[in-house]
């Protein structure tokens, strides 16, 4: 078994983590963050340092949410914010975190796992709304699609 392999699962592991985390927060934002985040982690499977990436994504996406909203709402053409489902949103979200924050996730990644996260926590029809966003992001950020720059 490859080294990349654990890394690939606790990635996965963490980027749900903080999927079922930011789609609650956008519900119910706690008062708490820190108190809020022992609580959620006290919850799950596997030791909180399991989820050490995904809590990453949690407080950069909750830091950036205000230009995290402002891309989206730019690049959903046609389709009012208000209206986009709570579990897209927070999909959403966690990519574009990924794609313009984390060089260290080719925005290839962060597009196929948004895609494989809306297919396990969404409806059919996500996949593609979700897609195209990224997709048009992808074309803006500058940098190879495929690769990692840090």
């Amino acid at each position: 078994m490859s080294s990349s392999k654990p890394q690939f699962a606790q990635r996965r592991a963490g980027r749900v983590a903080a999927l079922q985390y930011l789609f609650a927060w956008s519900i119910n934002p706690p008062a708490n963050l820190a108190n809020d985040l022992q609580a959620f982690f006290e919850t799950q499977e596997n030791p909180r340092d399991t989820y050490s990436y995904g809590e990453e994504i949690i407080h950069g996406v909750i830091e950036n949410i205000a230009d995290l909203d402002a891309r989206i709402k730019g690049l959903a053409h046609n389709w009012e914010f208000e209206r986009i489902a709570k579990i897209d949103l927070a999909i959403l979200r966690l990519a574009m975190y990924e794609m313009v924050y984390r060089k260290d996730v080719p925005p290839v990644v962060s597009i196929n796992e948004a895609i494989d996260l809306s297919k396990q926590f969404s409806n059919a029809d996500a996949k593609r709304f979700i897609n195209g966003i990224l997709d048009r992001l992808k074309d803006q950020l500058g940098r190879d699609a495929r690769k990692a720059t840090e």
